[in-house]
């Protein structure tokens, strides 16, 4: 299959405060150093070949600065995602106490923000569930699943879902039987898929086969990767993660995306890169190729999804 492009999230771009282990801290928050900043970062990743941009409606700004900078390029070739789902309720509050977005995957809430969301058409490619769930009736719900049929039809524009938790294999595996008047409703599946986060191969390898589009979220496990005390039983994985990224003259970063490209070979990888030298950095894994023994080092740290996910949980909001 052809080579994984690396996208850019903009997860952490339209934000002040974001789930992850972040190693730097903005001085300057407001929203219009964040515009200038996301403004940069977009610049730097179309310059260097990047064509796809996924947002949501919950990234605070996020789908607001993709519109504006897509508005000002006029770009022909970008591919543009955004999701639905979720509200942002933090209202860019720092230090906000409290869940920073709500859910919701009801018929009122597709239609509020598919109004904001389709001012991204032409370019924009994707229309996603936001972190589908069983327990959220999504799936079953067969208002929402006809009026995202609509949605593709009228437009053309791919549906998909994005999942998270330790079930993500059973919901993608759900949502790839789903099927409205006998056609299948949903063309792109976004899971997260990291070096400790696995337990979703098989499936996304099956969705591939059958010709759906993978897009790959969170390939450094929300920074959790990086060398940090607050996780030495990785120790023996940080040690292995420094090895390689001495010998390929490139940052731990870099050698946890190109895991990503060489192992799954999604479509698609995004970049949650908030800065541009993060960006840089993060590009470097197409400039080499791991070999088939330090794919199955690093494969052999796969953790326990249920492990994963609650270590997750704890992560702040900074």
């Amino acid at each position: 299959m052809a080579a994984t492009k690396i996208g850019l999230g903009l997860a952490a771009l339209g934000r002040p405060e974001y789930i992850n282990v972040r190693s730097h801290l903005d001085t300057d928050k407001s929203i219009e150093a964040y515009r200038s900043n996301a403004f940069k970062v977009m610049d730097f990743a179309y310059e260097n070949g990047i064509r796809h941009f996924d947002t949501a409606a919950s990234y605070g700004k996020g789908e607001q600065f993709l519109l504006e900078w897509n508005k000002k390029h006029a770009y022909k070739d970008v591919k543009l995602s955004s999701k639905w789902g979720y509200s942002y309720v933090a209202n860019w509050e720092i230090g906000f106490k409290g869940q920073h977005e709500i859910k919701e995957h009801s018929l009122s809430k597709l239609q509020e923000q598919w109004r904001s969301a389709q001012k991204l058409l032409p370019a924009l490619n994707t229309y996603q569930i936001h972190s589908a769930t069983f327990e959220s009736g999504v799936l079953e719900n067969i208002e929402v699943l006809e009026a995202l049929q609509r949605i593709k039809e009228a437009t053309g524009v791919k549906i998909g879902l994005s999942v998270s938790g330790a079930n993500q294999s059973e919901i993608l595996e759900a949502a790839f039987g789903i099927k409205v008047n006998k056609k299948g409703l949903f063309d792109s599946f976004q899971a997260t898929f990291n070096i400790l986060e696995q337990s979703s191969f098989m499936m996304l390898k099956k969705l591939m086969q059958h010709k759906k589009n993978v897009i790959i979220k969170e390939g450094l496990a929300n920074g959790r990767l990086f060398e940090n005390h607050n996780y030495l039983h990785y120790k023996d994985l940080y040690r292995l993660l420094k090895r390689l990224a001495d010998k390929y003259g490139v940052g731990v970063d870099a050698i946890a995306l190109r895991f990503v490209m060489d192992l799954l070979e999604p479509q698609l990888l995004l970049s949650g890169a908030s800065t541009v030298r993060q960006l840089k950095e993060n590009m470097l894994a197409r400039s080499f190729v791991l070999d088939k023994s330090e794919l199955s080092e690093l494969k052999s740290f796969s953790s326990d999804p249920n492990q994963y996910w609650q270590e997750r949980s704890s992560l702040l909001w900074c």
